[in-house]
C-alpha cells in the first residue's frame, strides 16, 4: 500500500522548460510494452538545462560554475514534467536532493555542487522547495549529506518551518531536529510525531482543531498510543481521513495498521475506527494494508473482528 501521500504537488510556473514523459515503446513483435519510469534527468529536452543536471549529477563542480557563469537564466528556469508527480516543475537547484529517487546515490561534493548554485542567485521559492525534498528524502540520509544541506540551505534564508511537515510525515525525524534547531515551531503535531508526551498534553488544550487532525495521524503512524488516546478522548474522529500532505489517502487505522502497531490497532478499533473503510488509491481496508506489510497476525485479528461486526 505504501505509505507515501498522493503528493503535494508544487504549482507549476511560467518560463520553464519543457520536458517529456515516459511513453512507450513496441517491441519487435509489433506489441506495445510499457516500460520503467524514464527517470527526470532523461526526460529534459532543453540542452542546456539537461547539461546542468548531468554536471550536478557528475559532481563537477568546475563545470557547473562555467556553465551558470556562460548562461545565468538556468538558475531561474524551471523544466515542466508531465503528470502528477510532486516534481513537476523544479528547478535546478531541486535536482541536488535526488528525490524523487534518480540514480540512488549523489556525488560526495553535492554540499559543494549546492553551494554553487546558491552562490549563482538560485530564488528563495526554490531553495524552500529543495529543503522540503532534502529533509523528506531517503537518498540525502543515507548519503550522509541529509543535515549538511539542511544547515547549509537554511543559513541561505530557507525557511525551516516549511520543511518540518515533509520531514515529520515521512519519518526523517534527524532532519526534523536540525529544522527545529533553525528555528521551526515546535507544535502539537511535533510533538505528536516526536512521542513527547508530555509536551503534548501542554500543548493540547490551546491547539487548533487542524493541529490537533494533524497529530491524530502522526501518532497513529509512528505508534504513540498514550497520545492517539489524548486525542480520542479529546474528541477526534478516528473515522476521519488523514489531512491533506500527512497520507490524505488513509485514515490513522490504515497507518497503524500498516506499522504493525497491534496495541494502536486495537485502540483505534475499540474506539469506534471502522474496519471495512477503504483508503482511497488502492481500496484497501486496514486488514488489507496490514497483509500488504506482512503483519499476518495484525491482519488476522483484524479480519475476525470486520466479520464479526459484519453479521447481523
Amino acid at each position: 500500500m505504501g505509505t507515501k501521500p498522493p503528493g503535494n504537488p508544487r504549482p507549476s510556473r511560467g518560463g520553464s522548460a519543457l520536458s517529456s514523459a515516459g511513453r512507450e515503446t513496441v517491441s519487435s513483435a509489433g506489441a506495445s510494452t510499457a516500460l520503467k519510469p524514464v527517470p527526470h534527468h532523461e526526460r529534459i529536452e532543453e540542452p542546456l538545462f539537461r547539461r546542468a543536471v548531468q554536471l550536478l549529477d557528475a559532481g563537477d563542480e568546475p563545470g557547473l560554475r562555467a556553465l551558470l557563469h556562460q548562461h545565468p537564466h538556468l538558475i531561474h528556469q524551471r523544466v515542466v514534467f508531465e503528470g502528477t508527480s510532486y516534481f513537476r516543475n523544479p528547478s535546478l537547484l531541486e535536482f541536488v536532493a535526488e528525490n524523487p529517487i534518480r540514480h540512488g546515490t549523489l556525488p560526495s561534493n553535492i554540499v559543494a555542487i549546492a553551494k554553487v548554485i546558491l552562490e549563482a542567485g538560485a530564488e528563495l521559492p526554490a531553495i524552500n522547495e529543495t529543503l522540503g525534498l532534502i529533509c523528506s528524502g531517503r537518498v540525502p540520509r543515507e548519503c550522509r549529506v541529509q543535515l549538511p544541506l539542511t544547515h547549509l540551505l537554511c543559513h541561505h534564508g530557507a525557511d525551516p518551518g516549511k520543511a518540518l511537515q515533509a520531514a515529520l510525515t515521512h519519518g526523517e525525524f534527524e532532519a526534523a531536529e536540525a529544522l527545529l534547531l533553525h528555528g521551526a515551531a515546535f507544535d502539537l503535531p511535533a510533538a505528536a510525531a516526536f512521542g513527547r508526551t508530555e509536551d503534548f498534553l501542554r500543548l493540547l488544550p490551546l491547539a487548533a482543531s487542524d493541529d490537533r487532525h494533524r497529530a491524530l495521524a502522526l501518532a497513529a503512524q509512528f505508534g504513540h498510543i498514550e497520545i492517539v488516546k489524548a486525542l480520542l478522548d479529546a474528541g477526534e474522529d478516528p473515522n476521519r481521513y488523514n489531512p491533506v500532505g500527512f497520507h490524505a489517502h488513509s485514515t490513522p487505522l490504515h497507518q497503524a495498521a500498516l506499522a504493525g502497531h497491534d496495541e494502536l490497532v486495537r485502540l483505534l478499533v475499540e474506539s469506534g475506527a471502522q474496519l471495512d473503510i477503504k483508503d482511497v488509491l488502492w481500496q484497501g481496508t486496514p486488514a488489507d494494508w496490514a497483509a500488504h506489510a506482512s503483519h499476518t497476525e495484525l491482519e488476522a485479528w483484524l479480519r475476525v473482528q470486520q466479520d464479526a461486526k459484519s453479521r447481523p
